[in-house]
């Protein structure tokens, strides 16, 4: 291995910044993710906990809306909905800014990866109404408290969580031969939608060895499994089909309560699929498209030596030679150009601008939604493509070109020596070509421009 700290922040970060010194270990690395949580305290961005209860209160003005006899009632209850709405869609745009402010300003950016990272692995997001502003509520809750931990524990937090079981229709999902499904007048069903994203997306991987009976038996077993707006997840008798099932070959539940959920998500945790499949996750995000089979090999296998404790994984992705090479890497997604590239111009006044909602939407918002990427709202539960012919498309590549000559001027005003730009932000991967198109710019703006939409710099 031959560690680099400007390509650790390169390629396990969000990039150089002349204010923050890179790490100078494998070992610093690490052992910021066990110390605290700096950026979190100093961003901060409300739990799902603290928001449900905001979505309880759209629901029954909505409700109290629909019994209003009175006109002049049923207006004044939709003007309330409408300015709840409005708050939630700023503080969308607050928690936005705070998360790019944490990418842009921390001295622990290999943590702020591994949360994107796992958020995208863990994809969940609103579908209607007060929920579609909830996903960083739900990364806040749910996937960054456990970026260290065991990925049993992350797992059973995402699957858990309110918004997952929203996302995925999983809150009406109800047994077959449950109390519930005995109600006539109930039009509910066995939705395995949860079960289908579990087994393929979030633990065995497509081409798992698992087939459709497994499928019907897991959503089976997670009938029950539901939240309410008032004391988040729970999990309800009536909605669960009773008797045990069978997936993966072994017996689960059968005593009521939701006995046998978490020894079947700390199973698939620890099945030699999931291994092999969060490691070859990481290695593609991380390292390339196309990474090296003992790479892979190694993370699976220390995966499966230490239980599934994700800070021992990483150790091992860290400590690979493949990892380090200086070629480049992955094309960035939209959202990691634009907070890499305010890490290396950092503008003054950087907190002010990022927690003005307008200026979060026209400075990063709309131009990544335009690149490809519409903020916190992915295409799918599989979340974000990882390929590079994904993001390297004549739309997406403009529109970071028009990026990369406006926006630094507007954010700066006086803008850096090109040539010494060049040098200080891509460090070990600057080019020759780049290296002479920046000293050799007519204007500091074309300089820059041509630094920041450089192949260079739009890689890992």
């Amino acid at each position: 291995m031959r560690f680099s700290p400007a390509l650790a922040e390169i390629r396990f970060g969000f990039g150089l910044s002349p204010e923050i010194p890179p790490p100078d270990s494998v070992a610093e690395m690490l052992g910021r993710l066990s110390g605290p949580d700096l950026m979190a305290d100093a961003y901060p961005i409300a739990p799902l906990a603290d928001f449900l209860p905001r979505i309880r209160e759209q629901f029954l003005l909505r409700r109290a809306a629909r019994k209003a006899e009175d006109e002049a009632e049923r207006t004044r209850l939709a003007e309330e909905i409408k300015t709840l709405q409005r708050a939630a869609n700023t503080d969308h745009l607050g928690w936005s800014g705070q998360t790019f402010l944490r990418a842009i300003r921390t001295q622990d950016a290999f943590r702020e990866r591994l949360v994107w990272f796992w958020a995208d692995h863990f994809t969940a997001r609103g579908k209607n109404n007060l929920f579609l502003p909830a996903a960083l509520p739900y990364v806040e809750e749910a996937i960054r408290p456990h970026v260290a931990g065991r990925f049993a524990d992350l797992l059973k937090a995402a699957v858990k969580s309110p918004l997952m079981l929203h996302f995925l229709d999983q809150r009406h999902s109800i047994g077959p031969n449950s109390t519930m499904a005995r109600d006539k007048g109930n039009r509910r069903g066995l939705n395995e939608n949860l079960a289908r994203e579990v087994l393929e997306l979030h633990t065995l991987g497509v081409g798992g060895p698992y087939d459709q009976t497994d499928v019907r038996q897991l959503a089976e077993l997670f009938t029950g499994m539901t939240f309410n707006l008032q004391q988040g997840y729970l999990f309800n008798d009536k909605m669960a089909e009773p008797g045990p099932e069978t997936v993966l070959g072994r017996r689960y539940g059968g005593r009521g309560g939701g006995a046998g959920l978490d020894r079947l998500l700390d199973d698939l945790a620890l099945h030699p699929a999931t291994a092999a499949h969060i490691a070859r996750k990481l290695a593609t995000h991380f390292v390339s498209d196309t990474p090296d089979p003992a790479l892979v090999d190694r993370l699976a296998a220390r995966y499966l030596d230490t239980g599934g404790a994700l800070v021992e994984v990483y150790a091992a992705l860290l400590d690979h030679t493949a990892s380090w090479q200086v070629a480049p890497g992955n094309v960035k997604p939209p959202a990691d150009f634009v907070v890499s590239a305010c890490r290396a111009l950092a503008p003054p006044g950087l907190e002010d601008r990022f927690r003005n909602p307008q200026h979060v939407r026209k400075t990063c918002l709309d131009p990544m939604a335009v690149m490809g990427q519409n903020w916190t709202r992915p295409p799918g539960p599989d979340g974000w493509p990882e390929q590079d012919a994904a993001w390297i498309t004549p739309q997406g590549l403009a529109v970071r070109l028009v990026w990369a000559l406006e926006v630094p001027q507007h954010l700066l005003g006086t803008l850096p020596d090109p040539a010494a730009f060049a040098e200080r932000t891509l460090g070990p991967v600057l080019t020759e070509p780049v290296r002479f198109a920046a000293g050799a710019a007519e204007t500091r703006a074309d300089g820059i421009g041509l630094v920041l939409a450089s192949p260079a710099f739009q890689r890992r």
